[in-house]
């Protein structure tokens, strides 16, 4: 899948409303995360983030989001062999052994942040435990190649290398992508590709990088609801997102926490 989308150059003064941004968003994937164990529903994370960004009068750019219909949420959460885009319900309620997805928008003074995290429910097996550790690690991977000069191929190449060597596989179908103004601008980052190639990468541009990773095979399929999307072999999947600046001096990483660290470390039920 290809598109092209409108590329926003940001200046300083927009990279710090983008930063705050980040953080609250940060601050709702940690509500979410504090809330889950089993017996909890998928709905109840939902409403802990939603309760984050009511706190400071803004919204997910999620909710309502145009697709097959409306998107009905302020988060995606996917359970398991979910990849993306799963619709919280009441009636999906968490086990021990799960895995957990969410995902979460949040638009401040006209900017949106956009980040993902992934975490266990309880104990989990040797080969999902390293799927979460391979997805997390290879974010960061990633991050480090969004430096100026580097092309979009550079980044999308390192992810690739990294899954792979460590007996995973990327997603084909959906990608990272510029952020800014709208949640999905230019450049297209895909999870996989070939360095040197793909659009040159400039100071001031905001990427929302998210490698999206499965285990034995990197086909994927739509659930009858129309938006979650699931691995086709129907083995566990985990997805990790930081907004990320390209700056002078590297990459900065927008969606933290006030505190500065990573969200999804503190809850309940640790990774």
């Amino acid at each position: 899948m290809t598109w092209e989308r409108q590329i926003t150059i940001k200046s300083p003064q927009e990279l710090e409303i983008m930063r705050i941004a980040g953080q609250i968003n940060a601050e709702a994937l940690q509500a979410a995360r504090d809330v889950a164990r089993p017996g909890v529903s998928t709905a109840d994370l939902n409403a802990a983030a939603e309760e984050v960004l009511k706190k400071y009068g803004v919204y997910s750019p999620f909710l309502n989001y145009p697709g097959p219909y409306p998107y009905p949420a302020s988060t995606t959460i996917s359970v398991n062999e979910e990849l993306v885009h799963g619709i919280p319900s009441p009636r999906r309620k968490l086990r021990e052994g799960d895995i957990v997805s969410v995902d979460c928008g949040t638009v401040y003074e006209g900017f949106v942040a956009d980040s993902a995290i992934t975490f266990a429910i309880g104990e989990v097996s040797p080969e999902v435990q390293k799927l979460l550790e391979v997805t997390e690690a290879v974010l960061y991977v990633g991050i480090e190649k969004l430096v100026a000069g580097n092309r979009v191929g550079d980044v999308s190449a390192a992810i690739q290398q990294y899954v792979e060597s460590h007996g995973f596989h990327v997603t084909r179908e959906y990608t990272g992508h510029g952020v800014g103004r709208q949640m999905h601008e230019g450049p297209q980052v895909p999870n996989y590709g070939t360095p040197g190639r793909g659009m040159l990468l400039r100071v001031g541009m905001t990427i929302a990088l998210e490698p999206m990773v499965l285990i034995g095979s990197p086909a994927t399929r739509v659930l009858d609801d129309q938006w979650t999307v699931v691995s086709r072999n129907g083995l566990p999947a985990a997805h990790f997102e930081h907004t990320v600046a390209i700056t002078e001096n590297g990459p900065r990483i927008l969606t933290l926490l006030k505190d500065g660290s990573k969200p999804g470390r503190n809850g309940r039920n640790q990774v």
